[in-house]
């Protein structure tokens, strides 16, 4: 498919989706953000679908079942590309590997970054209740 047929089909879909939340406009809060969620899921799930060869979408959707979050990260970074326009094909499960590599780097990069503090005081039992007897 060339970008200008996959643009079209993506101003058609989030034409749809506007129209579809405007007419929903009566109903109460609840069911409402249900359906915008459900809405956003689908329309995630299509724009997935264009930018993802069936081997990749099958590969993602069994590290959704391993690690949910990872997964969503990889879906959130691959939607970023395809809207700059990064994208020039669909994602290849090769391609997709090496994402999830570079994801699960900086992921490990952000793990070994943080600073453990440990405090050490009176707060002990045991010195407190030694402080007691000298006392």
């Amino acid at each position: 498919m060339a970008d200008a047929d996959l643009e079209e089909i993506r101003r058609a879909r989030l034409q749809q989706l506007q129209q579809q939340s405007s007419q929903q406009g009566g109903s109460n809060d609840g069911s409402q953000g249900e359906a915008q969620r459900q809405r956003e899921t689908e329309a995630r799930q299509s724009m997935l679908s264009q930018i993802l060869t069936p081997e990749a979408a099958d590969r993602l959707g069994r590290i959704r079942l391993v690690k949910e979050s990872r997964a969503t990260d990889v879906e959130n970074r691959l939607i970023m590309l395809a809207r700059t326009g990064q994208l020039r094909a669909k994602v290849t499960e090769e391609q997709l590997k090496e994402l999830l590599n570079a994801v699960s780097e900086a992921q490990e990069e952000k793990e070994k970054s943080k600073i453990v503090v440990n405090r050490r005081g009176w707060d002990d039992d045991d010195d407190l209740e030694e402080l007691m007897r000298e006392v």
